[in-house]
C-alpha cells in the first residue's frame, strides 16, 4: 500500500499543529498535581525528560515510516523488521496501551464530575457512568456514525483555549517563592514521575500518519516534529509553572481538578467552571475519538491475522461496521475503568506504549543493518547515524527500569503469557 497518488500539501506548521492537537489530551488536566506531589517545584525535570524522549521517538517513527509504507503503523514497522511474533506482541501491547489510556481518561472524567457533584463519587454511580460512556460510544459507533470535522475542531478549541488562557492570565499571579526548589530530587524520583507524566505525551505517532501527504518530507518532517514537540513541551511546562506558582503547596491537595483550582484562584468561580467544562469536553472528546478509531486497529489486526481471532474481523450486515471489535474494545475499556484508578492505568498505558516505542527504535537499527547502510529508499533519514535510535533505546530502558517491582513482574508475565499464546496458536495451526 503506497501513498504515491496522495497530494503533498501539508507543510511544517500543518504537521506541527496536527502533532500538538493529538498529543495534548486529557492527561495534562490532572497530572500537574500528581507530578508536583512527587517532585514539588522540580517537576519541570520530568517534563524535560519526557519531551526529549518523545522528540527522539517521533524521529524514529518518521524514518521507519518512510521505508515501510504498508498500513498498520507501529506493529507493521516492527513486524517487517523482526517478524510475525514481534508484530503480534506489538499489536497487543499497542491496543493494551490505548485501552488502559481510555480507562484512565474515564476515571479522570468521573473525578472531574465528582468535584462538581459528590453524586458522581458514589461507587455504584461511578460504575454506571462508565457503563453509559463505553456502552453509549460503542452503540453509536456500531451504528456507523462518523465524527464530523466540525466536532473535531470544536474539541480542539475547547481543550487548547482554556489551557492557553490559564497560562496568559495566571502568569501575573505566579509567586516566585512557590517555584523555588525545596529539594533536589534523585534521578529515580524523576524517573518515576516521568513515567506517569509520559501519559500526557503519548499519541504523537498518530500525528505522523499523514507523512504521505507532507511536502518535501525529508525537511518538513524533522522540522514539523521539532516545532510540534517543542510547542507541547513549552505549553506543558508553562502550565506546570503557573499551577505551582499560583497554588504552591496546595497544588497537591487537588489531585482531581488541579487546573480548575488554579483558574478559581485567578478568576474566581467562573474560572473553575470554564476549566472544568473544558477538561470534561476534552476528556470525552478523547474517549469518543479512541472508541471510534482503535477498534478499527483491533479489526485490522484480526483481519491481517496478526491477532488470530477471525470473529473480530466480522462486519455488521446492516451497518457495515466492525461491530464485534467495537463491542469487545469498549467492554475491556469498561472493565479496566472499573478496576483501576487514573494513576495505575496511566502507568500501565505508559509502560505498554514504551515497549512499542522500544520496538520502533530497534526497527530503525535493524532496517538500516538489513540495507547495509543504504538508506536511499527512505524519504527521511535521521541525521547523526545511529545516535538517535540508540539514545532512544537507552532512555526507554531507563524509563522502564523505574517501574516498581510488582509492575515489572506484571509486565514480564503479560509478555510471557502472550508469547505462550502465540506459539500455542502456531502449533494448533501447523497440522492444518
Amino acid at each position: 500500500m503506497t501513498q504515491e497518488k496522495l497530494r503533498r500539501e501539508i507543510g511544517v506548521w500543518g504537521l506541527s499543529a496536527n502533532l500538538i492537537n493529538i498529543i495534548v489530551g486529557a492527561g495534562i488536566f490532572v497530572l500537574p498535581a500528581i507530578v508536583a506531589a512527587g517532585l514539588g517545584a522540580a517537576s519541570i525535570l520530568a517534563y524535560l525528560f519526557c519531551g526529549v524522549l518523545i522528540l527522539l521517538i517521533m524521529l524514529c517513527f518518521a524514518e521507519v515510516g518512510s521505508k515501510v509504507t504498508n498500513s498498520g503503523g507501529a506493529y507493521t514497522y516492527i513486524e517487517v523488521a523482526f517478524g510475525k511474533y514481534a508484530g503480534f506482541l506489538t499489536a497487543i501491547l499497542f491496543l493494551s496501551s490505548c485501552i488502559a489510556a481510555d480507562a484512565a481518561v474515564a476515571n479522570a472524567l468521573v473525578g472531574i464530575l465528582a468535584s462538581v457533584s459528590p453524586f458522581f463519587g458514589e461507587e455504584i454511580v461511578r460504575i454506571l457512568f462508565f457503563l453509559m460512556v463505553f456502552g453509549g460510544l460503542a452503540f453509536v459507533n456500531v451504528l456507523g456514525v462518523k465524527q464530523g470535522i466540525g466536532l473535531i475542531k470544536f474539541i480542539t478549541i475547547a481543550k487548547l483555549a482554556p489551557l492557553i488562557l490559564l497560562v496568559v492570565l495566571g502568569w501575573g499571579e505566579v509567586s516566585m517563592e512557590n517555584l523555588k526548589w525545596e529539594f533536589t530530587p534523585g534521578i529515580r524520583s524523576v524517573g518515576e514521575m516521568a513515567l506517569i507524566l509520559f501519559f500526557a505525551f503519548q499519541g504523537g505517532e498518530s500525528g505522523l500518519a499523514v507523512s504521505g501527504e507532507v511536502k518535501n518530507p525529508s525537511k518538513t518532517v524533522p522540522r514539523g516534529i521539532f516545532v510540534g514537540i517543542l510547542g507541547v513541551l513549552l505549553l506543558y511546562m508553562l502550565i506546570q509553572m503557573v499551577s505551582q506558582g499560583v497554588l504552591g503547596s496546595e497544588l497537591v491537595t487537588n489531585p482531581e481538578t488541579p487546573l480548575a483550582q488554579v483558574a478559581y484562584q485567578i478568576i474566581g468561580p467562573w474560572g473553575f467552571t470554564i476549566m472544568t467544562i473544558g477538561a470534561a469536553v476534552s476528556m470525552f472528546g478523547n474517549l469518543s475519538g479512541e472508541v471510534l478509531s482503535m477498534p478499527r486497529v483491533l479489526f485490522g489486526a484480526a483481519k491481517d491475522k496478526v491477532i488470530p481471532s477471525g470473529w473480530l474481523s466480522r462486519i455488521h450486515a446492516r451497518y457495515s461496521t466492525p461491530h464485534i471489535a467495537i463491542v469487545v474494545y469498549a467492554a475491556i475499556g469498561f472493565t479496566l475503568a472499573v478496576l483501576g484508578g487514573f494513576r495505575q492505568l496511566a502507568i500501565i498505558s505508559g509502560a505498554s506504549i514504551l515497549l512499542v516505542y522500544l520496538g520502533v527504535a530497534l526497527s530503525v537499527i535493524k532496517l538500516r543493518m538489513n540495507n547495509n547502510g543504504n538508506l536511499r529508499k527512505a524519504k527521511f533519514v535521521i541525521p547523526g547515524g545511529y545516535t538517535v535510535p540508540v539514545l532512544s533505546v537507552a532512555i526507554i530502558v531507563w524509563f522502564l527500569s523505574n517501574l516498581d517491582y510488582s509492575e515489572k513482574v506484571g509486565m514480564v508475565l503479560f509478555v510471557v503469557t502472550l508469547t505462550i499464546i502465540y506459539f500455542l496458536l502456531r502449533l494448533v495451526k501447523r497440522p492444518n
